[in-house]
């Protein structure tokens, strides 16, 4: 597996530090970030998905814990719109220049704003995916809000 992605790329020219995980990506696993938790043995609160999704039509890059579900209200209010839903996977991938399940906010092909949920704030370090299937990044949170003008919110529902 490379260890050199987009996302790392992104990280290294903005001189922030962060550390690689890797994990056996399970492509049958019903909840992938679940499974991506559990096979590094951390905390599902500290484990975050990245979603791509669409607010009356813009597209919207958002982390959430990957035990978590995104209210598509409060992310549609969050940025001004009336309604939002998620993106589907052939345009995320095509959008974002990444596989769905190694989607990373960090090095993105196309740069959508970035949502980062509020309960990162409340760590010390979260993990997130690094553009490639079984790779994540472990970085404190306000260094991946650095690397992306990412906005704080409640996104749960």
């Amino acid at each position: 597996m490379a260890k050199q992605t987009m996302a790392t790329r992104c990280l290294d020219r903005l001189g922030i530090a962060y550390t690689v995980l890797s994990y056996d990506y399970d492509p049958a696993a019903a909840e992938r970030g679940q499974q991506a938790a559990e096979a590094l043995g951390l905390e599902p609160s500290r484990v975050f998905k990245t979603l791509l999704a669409k607010v009356d039509g813009r597209t919207v890059c958002v982390a959430i814990p990957v035990a978590g579900h995104l209210s598509f209200k409060k992310l549609a209010q969050q940025q001004g719109g009336k309604s939002a839903a998620m993106l589907a996977p052939v345009e995320a991938e095509r959008l974002t220049g990444y596989k769905v399940g190694g989607i990373s906010p960090f090095g993105q092909r196309r740069v959508s704003p970035f949502v980062l949920d509020a309960s990162a704030g409340d760590a010390d370090w979260l993990v997130i995916n690094g553009g490639q299937r079984g790779l994540l990044l472990q970085l404190s949170p306000a260094d991946a809000i650095k690397a992306t003008s990412a906005q704080l919110a409640d996104l749960l529902a």
